[in-house]
């Protein structure tokens, strides 16, 4: 693997980590946010870093703070999205890996 390859996926990597603490971060500030009726962060705001990879932090936020589980669009899009992150993903890197 090139070196170019290995920088690459380094900031491929730590932009997927950085998205993922913010997901989960907004969830448990939205939640904390909720229980003292303080202003809220939009349904939308929540979605947005989970489109843009954060899907591992938005299911876990949902699962470990129980925030937004009864609404249907976050307790199946949550986990949908994450499914079709995993899948681009996986296919991304094997592609990426049998290419000359």
């Amino acid at each position: 693997m090139a070196i170019s390859k290995i920088i690459i996926l380094l900031i491929v990597l730590a932009y997927l980590l950085i998205i993922n603490i913010i997901a989960f971060a907004l969830m448990g500030i939205d939640k904390n946010k909720a229980k003292r009726g303080a202003w809220r962060i939009s349904e939308k705001g929540l979605f947005i870093p989970v489109i843009l990879g954060g899907g591992i932090g938005g299911v876990l936020g949902m699962k470990v703070f129980h925030h937004k589980t009864k609404h249907w669009y976050f307790a199946i899009g949550f986990p949908l999205i994450l499914i079709i992150e995993t899948i681009a993903g996986t296919y991304l890197v094997i592609h990426s890996m049998f290419r000359p």
